[in-house]
């Protein structure tokens, strides 16, 4: 079963290893800092519509990010 921490993680993995700063993200997809920086601890999810800017900017398929690909 996929949890919400498994979905944090990746995110946070995929916002890490994107070599972009959390401002600059946060700049791309018209959130603040912070927000990105809640999204990393887990504090929050994003929108759907955010988590799909989110995907396309880190270039990570949605599958991936919501643990999909290991349940294929």
């Amino acid at each position: 079963m996929i949890t919400i921490n498994q979905i944090q993680f990746n995110l946070a993995k995929a916002i890490k290893y994107s070599g972009m700063t959390h401002l600059q993200i946060a700049s791309l997809i018209g959130v603040s800092k912070s927000c990105i920086e809640h999204y990393i601890k887990g504090d929050r999810l994003p929108t759907l519509d955010i988590f799909a800017n989110l995907c396309k900017i880190l270039d990570e398929s949605a599958d991936y990010l919501l643990c999909l690909d290991e349940y294929k």
